[in-house]
């Protein structure tokens, strides 16, 4: 675990004195504030607030308390501020599970592993009635090969030998081995087979052969679920329209989903503090300030999303089953990342420019204090995409990425704090300037990637629902004149194949996407309903 710097602890002791300052000047209250929440969410006691987790949890509790403190209406689920929602944590063994050889019982991961598409039940044989198969076979003779999946060619092999004995259980090894070596998938998407599979080490592959003993076995292979939290409050001055204001408080917990780019062997906890502290720290300083100012033109609908770092679980549950009229919706304003403001260059990002022509008549580009950097595209690596899809115009806040990027040195005193102050002054400022427009008109953009830069040759020119626990790629959105629109694909297609390489999820998707290259033409199998169709594809 992470222990708290020095400069933790200076800033919190700060935090201390400013909070006994009982005649602090206006600007010295708000700055407390942010230093406050900041400083609570990036704290290593809430383990980087990874969604679904006790961290996440401490999280949403501090801020539904600020909502209810800021005076605003609750719009959970149960008469709270919460709205829970599934997170599909992938496939997991039951401890149940179990492989016995005789009266001994083996040990699961050091002697045995199922493999995730195996089936389930319980089951007794004896040697001469199993499979054993070598799997450094199947390496060997496809040495060479450059077009070589080994996973497909796996699962191809052990359906040929169910097919030549139905009955018989499955018991993979490496013979080159000297230990177990497999691990569990537990993001895997293939289907389930009629045989039990197991995968078992060369010690008890050579027990096998050598025993005459039966083998006792139990699979029980079960989809985990986990259960994040948006954070949802109303500022309900009884308008027509509303205007949504959101930030995700989830971060990546130790780097358990994979989406560390730390290198370390320590397991440390991620805190989290520019993303997205920094930006949820905003939101409900603005939840009470545009309370305050009482703005009552329209309503204020605040959202703290979880489930972001995952791919936009919980915008999109929002925006899929949401607590108010979405056609009532004004526009949506996302802050995600608008804590390390450079003091030399004041570069800031406003992203979703281009989802209403509105944007154009409200932002100054040649503010006196920002240098403002623009992007048009109304989807991108963060919640307004969800908004956006739903027709609503959207403007994201963005200070930058930096050197602390989903690594654990994303600490709370490394936030510019008097620099955020300025951002949120900007977005009041605009919101304040767009009651005197009578409609903020929605515009379709280009589309821009959800995961950064990408280095394919390809593209096909579709945004992914990263939230699909199905096999395959659910096509949430297709960009004009790009290779996936000009073959007929359309949102809510499933694609299942790109040519010869089979496509289960999203990361299947872009490893097939990068075997590509500009001007090839391709079949691509996708599921429209209940219907398989083929497409031709050129990129």
């Amino acid at each position: 675990m992470k222990k708290n710097t020095h400069a933790t602890i200076a800033l919190l002791l700060l935090l201390f004195l400013l909070s006994n300052i009982t005649n602090a000047q206006p600007g010295e209250n708000r700055l407390n504030a942010l230093v406050k929440t900041v400083s609570f969410l990036a704290d290593d006691k809430l383990e980087g607030r990874r969604a679904g987790t006790k961290g996440e949890k401490l999280a949403a509790d501090f801020i539904s308390k600020q909502f209810k403190r800021n005076k605003l209406q609750a719009l959970g689920l149960a008469g709270d501020f919460l709205q829970p929602f599934e997170i599909n944590d992938g496939l997991s063994i039951e401890a149940s599970s179990f492989l016995k050889l005789g009266k001994n019982n083996l040990e699961l991961y050091r002697d045995f592993v199922p493999m995730p598409f195996s089936n389930n039940g319980e089951t007794s044989f004896a040697f001469n009635s199993l499979l054993l198969y070598n799997i450094n076979d199947l390496i060997e003779e496809n040495e060479g090969n450059p077009h070589f999946d080994f996973n497909d060619a796996l699962y191809q092999k052990i359906k040929s030998l169910y097919a030549s004995r139905p009955n018989a259980p499955v018991l993979l090894f490496n013979g080159k081995d000297s230990v177990l070596t497999e691990r569990f998938d537990a993001g895997n998407k293939k289907s389930k087979l009629p045989c039990f599979v197991v995968y078992v080490s060369p010690r008890v592959a050579q027990l096998l052969q050598a025993t005459i003993d039966t083998l006792h076995l139990n699979v029980n292979i079960v989809e985990s679920k986990r259960t994040g939290h948006n954070v949802v409050g109303l500022i309900n001055n009884n308008a027509e329209k509303t205007i949504v204001i959101g930030a995700h408080y989830d971060h990546l917990g130790y780097g358990e989903d994979k989406n560390s780019l730390y290198v370390g062997k320590e397991k440390m906890i991620h805190n989290g503090a520019d993303d997205n502290a920094s930006g949820t720290a905003a939101l409900l300083l603005l939840s009470k300030e545009l309370n305050e100012k009482k703005y009552n033109r329209y309503n204020y609908l605040f959202v703290a999303f979880s489930g972001e770092e995952l791919g936009l679980y919980g915008s999109k549950y929002f925006v899929d089953h949401p607590p108010i009229d979405l056609k009532n919706v004004r526009f949506m304003i996302n802050m995600d990342m608008v804590g390390r403001l450079n003091d030399s260059t004041r570069g800031l990002t406003i992203g979703g420019y281009g989802t209403s022509p509105q944007w154009g008549e409200l932002i100054n580009l040649k503010n006196d204090y920002f240098k403002i950097k623009i992007d048009s595209a109304g989807s991108g690596p963060s919640d307004h995409t969800s908004f956006y899809r739903k027709d609503i115009p959207v403007l994201f806040f963005f200070t930058g990425t930096h050197s602390d990027y989903h690594k654990p040195s994303d600490d709370a005193e490394k936030i510019n704090y008097n620099g955020e102050l300025k951002i949120i002054d900007l977005i009041v400022d605009i919101i304040t300037q767009s009651f005197e427009k009578k409609e903020i008109a929605f515009s379709k953009t280009r589309e821009a990637a959800a995961t950064g830069k990408s280095s394919f040759k390809v593209t096909m020119g579709i945004m992914p629902d990263y939230t699909f626990s199905g096999v395959g790629v659910l096509v949430e959105g297709v960009s004009d004149n790009r290779p996936a629109q000009k073959a007929g694909i359309k949102s809510g297609d499933v694609i299942q194949q790109l040519g010869r390489f089979v496509v289960e999820d999203v990361q299947s998707y872009m490893s097939a996407l990068n075997k590509f290259n500009k001007g090839d033409e391709v079949e691509v199998k996708i599921k429209r309903d209940k219907s398989d169709i083929v497409v031709k594809v050129v990129f």
